[in-house]
């Protein structure tokens, strides 16, 4: 009989059990979960291995997993264990501490995660906005409106944005980077760039996320989110590139067909995130718990949303009150985007290049 050697991480045991899946050991291996999964594959079943290399403290093996990524959270393992063993949470709690792990560099992954360094991560977008805003002001308005540039010089807010979003750029390359590295020598052989246009459609459509039961809601409010953000973007980026070029002026009149376009999406991706705090604040605990990894991002999320409107209706009626509530909304539109490779944001990059990497279990 052949022998199996297993060295656990003991360490990595305690940092699943804090970061959310303290219900671990409850699990005995009765493979309910992977049998009630509508996502789970015949071929390679979810998520039964992965609690048994959790429990283990098989720390490689497991981060590694392409079927971590697979799984939705959905609720129906968590629901139908009759151990509570909440393997949903423990897949979470299993992401959070596989982004950490891959991450570059890894001490920003632990510390943008770590509640008690929050005010350092506020602190950092804080100082650097109050410096431009000391910098200010630009210059008057030509029009004889107020304009966010009469108090933020408009050159120097893109040119920062365009770089720190370059430097996360870099951070999440390095990390795929190690993360295909580690799907590899995991047994993963599928060619990750061919198969990436149809994983690309089917996060945009949330496909398999519509075949979870147990929780509709977190369907419809991460739909929203992901188009609504999507619009955002892509509006910001043209929106940018156009003011570096001199091409476009800024404010646009709320005519302007980007203008309008953007407001759809806000309002798109507002509705999705109330709808994702609401179901989390009526139901924290039945389902899907939430930790401070999901509440970090809803958060941000939510706040970057109402602050970007409230600013534009301030705007609207030349109230002072606008500038301040504009500097809210920089911050947090800092703290999403350069934290985004550490924070649960990552998830995007990291399903996406899974599912690529292993198309056979999808």
């Amino acid at each position: 009989m052949a022998e199996l050697v297993v060295h656990p991480d003991v360490r990595f045991i305690t940092e699943v059990l804090r970061a959310g899946g303290g219900d671990l050991k409850k699990c005995y291996q009765c493979a309910t979960c992977s049998t009630v999964c509508t996502l789970s594959p015949d071929d390679s079943p979810f998520p039964r291995r992965q609690m048994l290399q959790a429990q283990w403290g098989l720390k490689e093996q497991v981060l590694s997993d392409p079927a971590l990524w697979q799984c939705h959270n959905c609720g129906d393992c968590t629901e139908r264990c009759p151990r509570g063993a909440r393997p949903g949470d423990v897949f979470g709690a299993l992401r959070q501490k596989a982004i950490e792990h891959f991450a570059w560099p890894g001490f920003l992954a632990r510390l943008v995660n770590n509640p008690k360094a929050l005010f350092l991560w506020v602190l950092i977008p804080v100082l650097l906005f109050g410096l431009q805003w000391a910098i200010g002001p630009e210059g008057v308005s030509h029009t004889g409106e107020p304009e966010f540039a009469q108090e933020y010089p408009l050159w120097l807010l893109e040119a920062l944005f365009f770089t720190v979003c370059g430097l996360a750029a870099i951070a999440f390359a390095v990390s795929m980077g190690r993360f295909v590295k580690a799907l590899r020598a995991s047994g993963a052989r599928e060619p990750i760039l061919a198969n990436l246009g149809p994983v690309v459609l089917e996060t945009l459509s949330h496909r398999r996320f519509a075949d979870c039961t147990a929780e509709r809601n977190r369907y419809r409010g991460h739909l929203l989110l992901l188009w609504g953000f999507v619009g955002l973007a892509v509006v910001g980026t043209l929106i940018g590139m156009g003011v570096m070029a001199d091409v476009v002026t800024t404010p646009l009149s709320e005519t302007n067909p980007l203008k309008i376009f953007a407001n759809l999406s806000g309002l798109a991706a507002l509705a999705g995130a109330l709808i994702l705090l609401w179901d989390r604040w009526r139901n924290p605990d039945k389902r899907a718990r939430s930790t401070y990894f999901d509440w970090y991002l809803i958060t941000v999320l939510t706040g970057v949303l109402v602050t970007g409107f409230l600013s534009q209706i301030l705007r609207e009626l030349e109230w002072a009150a606008m500038y301040p509530v504009y500097f809210v909304h920089l911050v947090l539109v800092f703290m999403l985007l350069v934290y985004a490779p550490y924070s649960k944001l990552a998830h995007l990059a990291y399903r996406t290049v899974a599912l690529a990497a292993a198309p056979r279990q999808r």
